[in-house]
């Protein structure tokens, strides 16, 4: 059942869906903790850096770690569907 969750950054609300309120507690810490991470990086830098930015930044770092995390998931996947194809081909040619 999905889940209406609302967190607050730079002073404003944002309300997403989530399918579990675990899973959407651990969504947006994951944002808030990303959103925290980029404005210390930016506090020291005479760059002034709007809130908009910050939070394209951290979206952007966000996807990409999801975006490697399903490349590592689909590597592994292959990897156990020819590691397995290999053991069944040893099996059977053990079994004969």
């Amino acid at each position: 059942m999905e889940q209406l969750v609302t967190i607050e950054l730079f002073g404003q609300p944002y309300t997403f869906k989530a399918e579990s309120e675990i899973e959407a507690k651990e969504v947006a810490e994951s944002l808030v903790k990303e959103v925290a991470r980029i404005e210390s990086q930016q506090s020291g830098k005479a760059s002034d850096i709007t809130k908009l930015a910050i939070l394209i930044s951290a979206a952007l770092n966000i996807i990409n770690e999801n975006f490697e995390l399903k490349r590592n998931y689909s590597d592994l996947l292959q990897k156990l569907s020819e590691r397995s194809a290999s053991l069944i081909r040893r099996l059977s040619a053990n079994m004969q």
